[in-house]
């Protein structure tokens, strides 16, 4: 199989919950796991954005505006495609921050 999807790379989920949702790819496993035979991938996105924060908002409000919640999941090479012009790439490194032990 040819390895275009590769570290950093933006994918459109196109199968299951999170379908036509954006996400990078964190980590790959393109000869599987012993869980998993299958190759797959690790994906991390953003699902709540932090909000606007104003100057009279209490600590405890500002507090809550700027939560960010994320989604890791581990993706099928089969269940999402690259986005429509294959150039998109984040230089940002996750590794450390999304493991395998984190799901």
């Amino acid at each position: 199989m040819v390895k275009f999807l590769k570290l950093g790379k933006v994918v459109i989920v196109t199968q299951g919950r999170y379908a036509s949702r954006k996400a990078m790819i964190v980590k790959n496993f393109n000869d599987g796991t012993r869980e998993r035979l299958y190759g797959h991938y690790l994906v991390a996105r953003i699902t709540k954005h932090p909000k606007k924060v104003i100057h009279k908002d209490s600590a405890k409000k500002m507090a809550q505006k700027s939560q960010v919640r994320s989604l890791k999941l581990r993706a099928s090479l089969s269940s999402s495609t690259t986005t429509t012009s294959c150039r998109y790439t984040l230089n940002v490194d996750l590794k450390d921050v999304v493991t395998v032990e984190a799901l």
